[in-house]
């Protein structure tokens, strides 16, 4: 830790570090009551939707809250290895996923196959041994408006997806981890620094989270009209789905005043379109056309930092966070920041850095979170 500390300390030294400023038969569970993780409904996957190899592939609805106690109803996928369950049952891997959309068409588990690489990773952790269970996180598939990186709510549906599938079947056991990446990374981040009060009833173990998006909150401050496109892959539309997730869940702040009539169209179009055609769109849009005023002023800061900020302390299980070096989605810097801030906190996090893109640093971290993950389930 102290060669991790010692490197970090010279990442923010430099200044590299951003500036601070699924089925179609649904078959009727038991009465579920109002408590989060309540199980609503289970159903069989179709096949497009599944994954192979697996000796059960479901559909669950649950029951959830959004970041401000609003109760909500969520979808997510169980997935469970072929064999015998150990004596202690399945250990539970929760996975966080990627950017899909917001919209109820971009869910993963009613309409949108996964891609080819979280199909292998998915693979991957069921060959381990371990379920796993794979929130779509509220309003994707669901009532209401997916709310993009809102953490806090991810969050909650992550935790409660977990309960919900042990309710669904028995063969799971109490333990489990939490592992995402990109949007999915946020979001794992999220579920641990709330997994053990949430939920004390279950065996948090750990984290795992690659590609995570962290200090947001001030990179988007940075935006005025007319900023000059820094050459990141999807930023208008991640800015698309971010700000309209924003604008629904803070609809006493006058968003659409930050935006030009261009950037509103962004905002309203992200509502409707998974990330292949909402990036077919953003194409003929640069992201300096996208602002009206400049992002730090009036409310946006405060509600960006309430919305978006990854905790940096408060932890009480292990993390691991990966990143490669030439992701151009997500730049390192974000997370160096992240892990630096966590490391001076005390945090137990594990910082890797690897020769690798937005997408390939999930095979390239795979020997290392491998038996980082296994560690977690043998202690």
């Amino acid at each position: 830790m102290t060669g991790i500390r010692t490197w970090l300390s010279a990442v923010a030294a430099l200044g590299l570090v951003v500036p601070q400023l699924i089925g179609s038969h649904i078959a009727t569970a038991a009465p579920a009551g109002p408590e989060p993780g309540a199980l609503v409904s289970v159903g069989s996957l179709p096949a497009e939707l599944s994954l192979p190899g697996v000796a059960v592939a479901e559909k669950i609805e649950y029951r959830t809250q959004w970041r401000s106690g609003e109760p909500t109803v969520a979808t997510g996928a169980l997935f469970v290895p072929e064999g015998d369950a150990p004596d202690s049952g399945w250990p539970v891997v929760a996975w966080a996923h990627g950017t899909t959309g917001v919209g109820d068409d971009c869910s993963l588990t009613t309409r949108t196959p996964r891609s080819d690489v979280e199909k292998m990773y998915l693979g991957h952790w069921l060959d381990q041994g371990y379920a796993v269970v794979a929130a779509d996180y509220p309003g994707l598939g669901s009532e209401g408006l997916h709310r993009y990186l809102d953490g806090k709510s991810a969050a909650n549906s992550v935790v409660d997806s977990v309960r919900a599938a042990r309710a669904a079947d028995p063969s799971l056991s109490d333990s489990w981890v939490v592992i995402g990446h990109s949007q999915g990374g946020h979001a794992a981040l999220h579920t641990a620094h709330i997994a053990t009060s949430r939920a004390p009833e279950l065996d948090f173990r750990g984290t795992v989270a690659t590609g995570a998006p962290a200090n947001l909150e001030s990179a988007f401050t940075l935006g005025v009209p007319g900023f000059p496109d820094p050459g990141l892959w999807g930023l208008v539309s991640f800015s698309g789905y971010l700000f309209s997730g924003v604008r629904d869940a803070y609809p006493d702040v006058d968003i659409d005043s930050y935006f030009t009539p261009a950037g509103q169209e962004i905002l309203d179009q992200a509502e409707v379109l998974c990330y292949d055609d909402l990036d077919a769109v953003a194409q003929s849009v640069s992201i300096g056309d996208l602002p009206a005023r400049p992002m730090f002023e009036g409310e946006l800061p405060a509600v960006l930092a309430d919305y978006l900020a990854v905790p940096t302390d408060g932890y009480d299980r292990p993390i691991f966070l990966g990143h490669g070096i030439h992701d151009v989605m997500v730049p390192i810097p974000l997370s160096a920041k992240l892990a630096s801030d966590m490391t001076a906190s005390g945090t137990d996090v594990d910082y890797r850095v690897y020769m690798a893109g937005h997408f390939t640093a999930i095979e390239r971290s795979m020997p290392d979170t491998t038996p980082f993950v296994a560690g977690l389930f043998a202690q």
